[in-house]
C-alpha cells in the first residue's frame, strides 16, 4: 500500500519549500511555492474567472524552460502584486535567470489569485494594498513545515458555505518517486456530500487525515447545485469571486509538454473533491512543478509511469482539498 511521505505535505517532494505571509487585519495571505534549483513548470486552467500572472511563458511552445517559484494569493487583482514581492526578494537572493551577466537576475514566478475581497477583513488599505509585502514575507517564511488551514492565501477563503483554506498532502510511489499537492480552497461548489459531514474525497483518505468520516446510505446524490438558495443569499454566485488554485510537484524531470499533462490530470482531483467545479463563477488554475533525479524511462514505459504520477496527482489534490477545509473549521 503506497504511504504519504514522512510530512504529508508537498514539501515531502525533495527541493520544494512553502512560506505563508497572512495579514490578520485585511482577512488575507500569501502562500509561495518555491523551487530549489531550476524545475520544470507547465500550468492548467479550467475555470471560468481566473486570474493569473505569467502563466504563458509555461507555455510548452515558449522559450522559458525553467520555474522558480508559484505564488497562490488572496486580494483578486490586487494579489497579483504579491508576485513583484517574491520575484524581488529571489532576485536579491541571486535567484533567476541572467541575459547578460551585469543584469539582476530574473526569477520566473507565475501567481494565480483568489477573490476574498467580501469577508470582513479591513479592505481600505488606500494607494498601499498589502500584497507586495505579504509576498516578501512568504518568501522569508518558506520552509520545509508549514500550517494549514485558514492560512496564507487560505486566510479568507470560503469553500461553498463554509470556510476554505490550505491544504497539502504528499504520496511516495516509491524508488525515489513522491508526489505532492497544496491547494487554496475558494470555490462555489461544496467539498460535502448531502449529509454535510462528508467529504466527497473520502475514498482517497489516508489515515484519517481529514477526520474519517464515512458515508451512511442516504438521499441520492441528483440536485446539479446544491444549496442554490443560500449560495445566493450569500452573495456566493458572482462570475470570478470563487476559486481553487493548486500546486503539484514530483521528484522527476519531465518535459514543460509532460509537466503540463501532469496539471490537466491533476484537475480530475478538483472533480472528485467538489461539486461542482470549473465553473463560471470560479477561476481553478493547477500549476504542476518538476523536479529531481528518479527515473522514468523511456518510451512506453515513461508514458506508463507519467500516467501513474498524474493518477497520483490528483488523488493528492482531492485529499489536500478536503484537509484544506478540515484543517480551517477544526
Amino acid at each position: 500500500m503506497y504511504r504519504p511521505g514522512p510530512l504529508n505535505l508537498i514539501t515531502d517532494v525533495p527541493g520544494i519549500m512553502v512560506g505563508h505571509a497572512t495579514d490578520e487585519r485585511v482577512m488575507t495571505g500569501v502562500t509561495t511555492v518555491l523551487c530549489q534549483g531550476d524545475w520544470t513548470g507547465a500550468v492548467d486552467v479550467r475555470g471560468g474567472g481566473p486570474g493569473s500572472r505569467e502563466t504563458e511563458a509555461l507555455a510548452p511552445e515558449n522559450f522559458v524552460d525553467v520555474i522558480h517559484g508559484v505564488v497562490l494569493t488572496g486580494g483578486s487583482v490586487f494579489g497579483l502584486a504579491a508576485a513583484d514581492g517574491v520575484t524581488t526578494a529571489l532576485s536579491h537572493r541571486n535567484v533567476g535567470l541572467r541575459l547578460k551577466p551585469t543584469t539582476p537576475a530574473i526569477p520566473i514566478v507565475p501567481a494565480a489569485v483568489l477573490h476574498d475581497l467580501g469577508n470582513e477583513g479591513d479592505k481600505d488599505w488606500g494607494l498601499n494594498p498589502p500584497y507586495e509585502a505579504l509576498g516578501r514575507a512568504s518568501v522569508e517564511a518558506a520552509s520545509a513545515h508549514f500550517a494549514q488551514g485558514a492560512v496564507g492565501a487560505g486566510r479568507g477563503a470560503m469553500a461553498g458555505l463554509t470556510k476554505g483554506g490550505i491544504g497539502s498532502t504528499s504520496l511516495d510511489l516509491g524508488d525515489g518517486l513522491i508526489v505532492g499537492a497544496i491547494v487554496a480552497t475558494n470555490p462555489v461548489g461544496s467539498v460535502f456530500m448531502p449529509d454535510g459531514q462528508t467529504y466527497w474525497a473520502w475514498p482517497f483518505e489516508i489515515d484519517n487525515e481529514f477526520g474519517g468520516h464515512r458515508p451512511s446510505v442516504g438521499e441520492p446524490v441528483t440536485d446539479p447545485l446544491p444549496e442554490l438558495g443560500r449560495l445566493r443569499a450569500a452573495g456566493r454566485l458572482t462570475p470570478g469571486a470563487n476559486t481553487t488554485l493548486a500546486v503539484v510537484a514530483v521528484s522527476a524531470r519531465l518535459t514543460k509538454a509532460e509537466a503540463k499533462r501532469l496539471a490537466m490530470m491533476a484537475q480530475d482531483g478538483l472533480a472528485r473533491a467538489i461539486r461542482p467545479v470549473h465553473a463560471p463563477f470560479d477561476g481553478d488554475t493547477v500549476f504542476a512543478l518538476s523536479g529531481g533525479t528518479a527515473d522514468l524511462g523511456e518510451g512506453p514505459e515513461r508514458l506508463l509511469q507519467l500516467t501513474r504520477i498524474g493518477s497520483a496527482a490528483a488523488d493528492c489534490l482531492a485529499r489536500a482539498i478536503a484537509r484544506s477545509v478540515y484543517s480551517a473549521i477544526e
